[in-house]
């Protein structure tokens, strides 16, 4: 294993550091790196918390600032944060008009968060939570109860974003994420496993010819192991689960969101991109919306996601709204 570090153990402490120097103009660490919060909080909006584990970067870190989350807990690789990281993060970034939480459907990052809001409302904080789980890969997996959530949280993240700089409320904000994860379906496969440093080996075994069909995004197994196919097979084998579990009206509008794992170059993903308009097209669906790289990764597999999240017009502008963060940007 080849890897730009000092020591394992102080892999997410150095690269914190680095992160929030190289954009000291959106975020500052919370105190024994517990969390990363927007430097400048808007009094009377309200807050809005996520995180999870390490190695997805820029998940969740790089979406702290401006239209998207006001905290962000990075845990260890792939571990949830702590409840008591949380809670810390809920206290630094509560300016009064409570706190949402978005959590993907993990078992440990779902009970953690709920522990958090627990000790968070005990102080007299409003709190309320939105799960996503917008894998249709499989219903169950070692990591979660039900769907997992993977690279749709994102969008998410940025559409309750808009939201709250629009000062919507705490239950309108929960309505309002609870809709688009409804909305939204995605599907990863990946070409190679991914390496944890701590590990020092894959975690799991892909021959040269092979591909997981369905991984998630901490590398868990998916529906089936299959030979490589071409992009375009690919492409339509993921549009396939994901349209026949959304099952989106003809003519529907969507946001398109190709997702790389980390080991994929962007020639590959638009060349992902360019295969699946031409199948939403065939399938009456307009593609309004485009987001393209490596946002909720994998640390180094390679390999991708498409994510397919119906839109309208209020969604659309909310998705427009200007957003300032260390990965997003308009």
């Amino acid at each position: 294993m080849k890897r730009l570090m000092n020591a394992v153990d102080a892999m997410l402490d150095e690269s914190l550091d680095g992160f929030a120097a190289a954009h000291a103009d959106i975020v500052e660490l919370g105190a024994d790196r517990k969390f990363v919060r927007r430097r400048a909080l808007s009094r009377g909006k309200v807050a809005l918390i996520s995180g999870g584990g390490s190695g997805h970067e820029p998940l969740h870190a790089g979406f702290v600032g401006h239209g998207m989350l006001d905290a962000a807990c990075p845990g260890q690789v792939f571990t949830s944060p702590t409840p008591d990281q949380m809670a810390a993060a809920i206290e630094a970034v509560d300016t009064g008009a409570g706190s949402m939480l978005i959590v993907k459907n993990y078992e440990g990052d779902v009970m953690n968060f709920e522990m958090a809001g627990e000790l968070a409302a005990a102080e007299g904080r409003k709190i309320m939570t939105v799960v996503t789980n917008d894998d249709v890969a499989v219903p169950n997996s070692t990591w979660s109860t039900g769907r997992r959530g993977v690279a749709g949280t994102l969008v998410v993240e940025k559409i309750v974003g808009a939201g709250a700089e629009q000062s919507m409320g705490l239950a309108e904000l929960q309505e309002l994420g609870r809709k688009v994860n409804d909305r939204m379906r995605s599907f990863g496969v990946a070409l190679t496993p991914c390496t944890v440093p701590a590990a020092g080996k894959p975690t799991f075994e892909l021959a040269v010819d092979e591909m997981e069909v369905g991984v998630g995004i901490h590398g868990e197994p998916g529906r089936r192991r299959s030979k490589l196919a071409s992009a375009d097979a690919i492409a339509e084998d993921m549009l396939g689960a994901i349209l026949g579990d959304l099952a989106p009206p003809v003519g529907s509008e969507c946001l398109l969101l190709v997702n790389g794992f980390g080991g994929t170059p962007l020639m590959e993903l638009y060349l992902m991109v360019n295969a699946a308009r031409r199948i939403l097209a065939g399938r009456g669906l307009k593609v309004a919306r485009h987001l393209t790289g490596s946002l909720v990764t994998s640390l180094d597999m390679a390999g991708c996601s498409l994510t397919v999240s119906l839109l309208d017009e209020p969604l659309i502008r909310l998705w427009d709204a200007p957003v300032k963060t260390a990965a997003l940007s308009w």
